[in-house]
């Protein structure tokens, strides 16, 4: 009996008929996010440990997530060089090397080079991973993969401070040696399981016909340009839920346990109920499900403006928290469909590097309107939701559009 579009594009039949490099990547990317502890108790350890003052400490961060954004934009070249299963080893080699180096070395200015050359190495394996996830997955399936593949990176996130906290009560270096080995573990499972080269590679043929110029050919795709500034807008009014939240929390009089318990609400539906809604939407158009998504992330953080105490607080996380798990896989996912295979990571990681930079300004820029202008940073948070709406829409090819128009002549366009 053949299955239904709703079988074959399921949950379970997405995961157990997934090829081995694909199943590696999910246990290999949660394996990984376990032994996330460097972002996350940096600035503690450098002004506990290291006797670093506050400030220096805060820099260090901003360091790392600047490296990170460069990682990802290098990351996406070197898939498209060496393959993605080469990148990966590189980053988690590169990584483990690293963050064990932070530990020892010897003055500030050694410590902000190695926690740079940590956050660019270290993000290199992201547009690899998500670039073979696109490869060797079915379309119909790729949303639907993207999502078991946050799913398996959210649960490691969530339980790595934990871990990380339980490691630091022993030793410090205990943490550092327990982040290398997460990466290690990573890297071993992409020597075993990975193939050395995309399954689709292109031939010699397609690559002499190859669009040339890197991240020029990317910039040159003006709607996926359009797609980039999404990506940037959707992470930097997401990001306010840690930047400005808390303050606005505070200044209403709440403690500091509802604001846990808001962010815990938004991290326990995202956990459960991401795969589900997402065998819902999976099938509709993506520029659909990016405005959708767009209409509830900027409605649900413009909501909080409203007077009403705590029931607005979670009446407006639940509204950008439904936004998440609508429209995140599909945004992850929606990269790979749009890119020409020979600029595929290069698609990907300008994709991953517009987000990562929206996170790393969203919260400055938040708290900076917050500090001028108090709850009327979320009506503007609501403006940019919006502004999202239209950018998704002309920037997000539908279904029977042509994935790109620098796409070769020898290869068939993909639709999105």
């Amino acid at each position: 009996m053949t299955p239904t579009a709703d079988e074959s594009t399921g949950i379970w039949a997405t995961i157990r008929e997934a090829p081995l490099p694909v199943k590696a990547l999910l246990v290999g990317v949660f394996v990984n996010k376990l032994g996330w502890f460097l972002q996350v108790f940096l600035v503690l350890f450098l002004t506990t440990s290291k006797g670093f003052t506050p400030v220096q400490a805060g820099t260090a961060l901003g360091v790392y997530g600047g490296g990170s954004v460069i990682g990802l934009i290098i990351g996406g070249s070197l898939s498209d060089k060496v393959g993605p299963r080469a990148a990966v080893m590189i980053s988690m080699f590169g990584m483990a090397g690293f963050v064990l180096a932070i530990a020892y070395v010897p003055n500030y200015t050694a410590v902000v080079l190695v926690v740079a050359l940590a956050g660019a190495v270290g993000q290199f394996y992201r547009p690899a991973s998500a670039a073979l996830l696109t490869e060797l997955t079915p379309q119909s399936r790729q949303v639907m993969i993207f999502a078991v593949y946050r799913l398996a990176m959210n649960l490691g996130t969530t339980a790595a401070p934990l871990i990380g906290a339980a490691l630091v009560a022993v030793s410090w270096n205990l943490l550092f040696i327990g982040e290398a080995f997460a990466a290690l573990a990573y890297a071993a499972v992409a020597i075993v399981a990975l193939p050395k080269r995309s399954t689709k590679a292109v031939d010699d043929s397609v690559a002499d016909q190859a669009p040339a110029g890197g991240y020029v050919a990317v910039l040159r795709d003006y709607k996926y340009v359009l797609f980039l500034l999404c990506m940037f807008i959707n992470a930097a009014i997401y990001m306010q839920y840690l930047a400005v939240l808390p303050l606005h929390m505070k200044a209403d009089g709440l403690s500091t346990w509802w604001f846990s318990a808001v962010v815990a609400l938004n991290g326990f539906i995202v956990i459960t109920c991401e795969l589900l809604v997402t065998k819902v939407v999976q099938n509709w158009p993506a520029r659909i499900v990016a405005m959708t998504g767009f209409v509830l992330l900027g409605g649900g953080l413009a909501f909080y403006a409203l007077p009403g105490g705590l029931a607005i607080f979670v009446i407006g996380t639940l509204l950008w928290t439904l936004a998440e798990i609508v429209g995140g896989p599909t945004m992850f996912a929606y990269p790979g469909m749009a890119a020409p295979k020979p600029l595929l990571g290069r698609y990907v990681g300008s994709a991953h590097a517009m987000f990562g930079l929206g996170s790393a300004l969203g919260p400055f820029l938040g708290v900076w309107v917050w500090n001028r202008s108090g709850s009327e940073v979320w009506v503007w948070c609501g403006l940019a939701g919006a502004i999202g709406v239209v950018l998704a829409y002309f920037g997000m090819r539908p279904a029977e559009e042509p994935t790109t128009e620098i796409t070769t002549a020898a290869e068939p366009a993909q639709s999105a």
